[in-house]
């Protein structure tokens, strides 16, 4: 309907495609306002008319020209549009109806890398990777809903010259007893001591760098202890992956690029790009307001930029991606913004368009910042299972009769904090407050997962209920379910700007939206009365919402439970 009201203003208007009017199209604040606005301000300067006087020729231009318009009204310079009830109705459900309702096949064809999680090996997996972890899985959902085949690829820190201090440490502090049986909390406390002690010891950074320098020359030893530091650090990650049901389909960090630098090295060569610097070499960018970019440290040995460069090498020859995504911190900025316009300068155009960084906030508890070095962590397990405990409890007080509690706590657990962190933009800082979290009639997760439990007992409750059968569409005129079917109408337009603006927000406010507007219609309308003709009706609204509400989580990573 809405691209028909575009097609039929464009053919009365000049300097304006069917697709701008499209864009310029407005849903209005209240419904005594009607369904769509049209804006004519844009048309003044061309028409050399006031934008009311314009808005008054298009109504009458257009009245009556298409059957589902009920009537136009002018309010200033708006032409509002308003949609027979019935009509929009039958095609509302219908449409929300399909499998396939919000999905699109924009993305056929093409590839996207979206680079996520990614913590640094032999250092545990924090509540600050869930933010990265969280944003980057829901990005992987909403592209897949819109066609794109799309590589979820966990880059993993498991190289570098913070394995040199790893193992200085071990074998100066550590054990095999201890590490064998405290995993990674002993080799987080023995990183944390090594900080401790170079700050006394200076000694202890070129000993850590030697070691690094062992372990790129294929030193056994080194890269023995290594790759066990690196098999302790993967059973955490994958309790926590389970925990919030992520996936990847790549596990290449850092040192599976490792033989892949030297052709770096020689691109930049060759491009004459190379430029020594204190021993080291650099891509001098002062032309573009950018520190230089280290490529070889002076030891002889790659840095992290080094790696980057050589994994977009081999990312843009392995899966020829339109987009290459990476979801890291947003003090990784400066970093990327230097890897991505070297990549530039080599003469690869595809650079400015296709690699994106997708920066977020910090995340705290209670207002209490995260850091590694000093030891101040919480494990992001730990976050989980405590969320998951906390809903056992509330099970267990409020409804301890509930068929499989341990897998509905999972669920609202999990849930709450996945929708949490992604209540908000992601540029802010997210903070963990439990009773905010996992309040069931706040703006949380826990309320849209209740809505939808909600949903699914009236269903229940009706067993021969048939959400096939032909309705009386009328019967869902009144202003509340009108309100309730235009929230869930937004679902298809609020999928694409979540991917264009990669805001996965967009998804848990639009929830928010049809929960509230369901709980609204709940309340004002009896849905299993005798009459079969209203009880229907309502009954196949309560059915969609169910479905977008289940569509709209899972979006987010996130579960619903039938019964709560």
């Amino acid at each position: 309907m809405k691209e028909q009201i575009a097609s039929i203003i464009s053919k009365n208007v000049e300097g304006l495609s069917t697709e701008d009017i499209l864009s310029l199209l407005e849903v209005p604040p209240k419904p005594e306002l009607g369904d769509y606005a049209f804006p004519c301000f844009r048309l003044a300067k061309t028409m050399k008319k006031a934008p009311n006087l314009i808005a008054e020729d298009l109504k009458t231009a257009i009245s009556g020209s298409l059957d589902f318009i009920d009537h136009i009204q002018i309010q200033g310079a708006y032409c509002n549009f308003f949609i027979k009830k019935d009509i929009f109705v039958k095609s509302m459900l219908q449409a929300a109806k399909q499998e396939n309702f919000g999905s699109s096949d924009i993305g056929n064809g093409q590839s996207i890398c979206i680079d996520y999680s990614s913590p640094n090996v032999a250092k545990n997996f924090h509540v600050g990777h869930l933010r990265t972890t969280i944003i980057g899985n829901s990005l992987y959902k909403i592209f897949s809903k819109l066609g794109y085949t799309v590589h979820r690829i966990n880059h993993l820190g498991d190289w570098g010259t913070q394995f040199g201090k790893l193992i200085v440490a071990y074998k100066k502090w550590g054990s095999k007893e201890a590490v064998e049986q405290r995993g990674i909390a002993e080799l987080m406390d023995l990183y944390v001591k090594f900080h401790t002690e170079a700050e006394t010891d200076d000694t202890l950074i070129e000993e850590a760098r030697a070691w690094f320098v062992k372990m790129e020359q294929g030193d056994e030893d080194a890269l023995s202890i290594w790759q066990w530091f690196k098999d302790i650090s993967m059973i955490e990650y994958r309790r926590a992956y389970q925990l919030l049901g992520v996936e990847f389909d790549s596990y290449n960090g850092e040192s599976f690029y490792r033989d892949k630098t030297q052709d770096v090295v020689d691109r930049l060569e060759q491009a004459n790009l190379l430029t020594e610097s204190e021993g080291a070499y650099i891509v001098d960018l002062s032309d573009y307001d950018m520190a230089p970019c280290i490529i070889k440290k002076a030891d002889g040995g790659s840095i992290y930029a080094t790696r980057d460069l050589a994994a977009i090498f081999y990312r843009k020859e392995t899966y020829h991606f339109s987009k290459c995504l990476y979801v890291t911190g947003q003090e990784q900025k400066l970093h990327f913004a230097q890897v991505f316009k070297v990549v530039e300068l080599l003469g690869y155009d595809w650079a400015a368009t296709q690699l994106v960084h997708i920066p977020y906030g910090l995340v705290s508890l209670e207002g209490a910042k995260l850091s590694t070095r000093n030891g101040n962590i919480i494990y992001a397990e730990d976050i989980l299972l405590e969320a998951i405990s906390k809903v056992k409890e509330v099970i267990a007080e409020k409804n301890p009769d509930l068929e499989h509690p341990d897998e509905v706590a999972r669920m609202v657990g999990v849930g709450a904090i996945i929708f949490n962190d992604l209540y908000n933009q992601r540029i802010k800082d997210v903070s963990f407050k439990w009773e905010k979290i996992l309040n069931f009639e706040g703006e949380t997760g826990p309320y849209v997962q209740y809505t939808y439990a909600r949903c699914s007992s009236l269903l229940r409750a009706v067993p021969d209920f048939d959400a096939s059968a032909e309705i009386d569409y009328s019967v869902l005129t009144d202003l509340d379910s009108m309100e309730l079917l235009k929230a869930i109408n937004k679902f298809p337009k609020v999928i694409l700007d979540a991917a264009e603006k990669y805001e996965p927000f967009l998804i848990s406010r639009f929830a928010i939206d049809v929960a509230q507007a369901f709980n609204h219609f709940y309340n004002s309308n009896r849905i299993n009365v005798p009459e079969d003709t209203i009880r229907n009706a309502r009954l196949q609204l309560v059915a969609v919402t169910r479905k977008t509400l289940r569509d709209a989580l899972a979006l987010l990573g996130i579960g619903c439970p039938e019964q709560m």
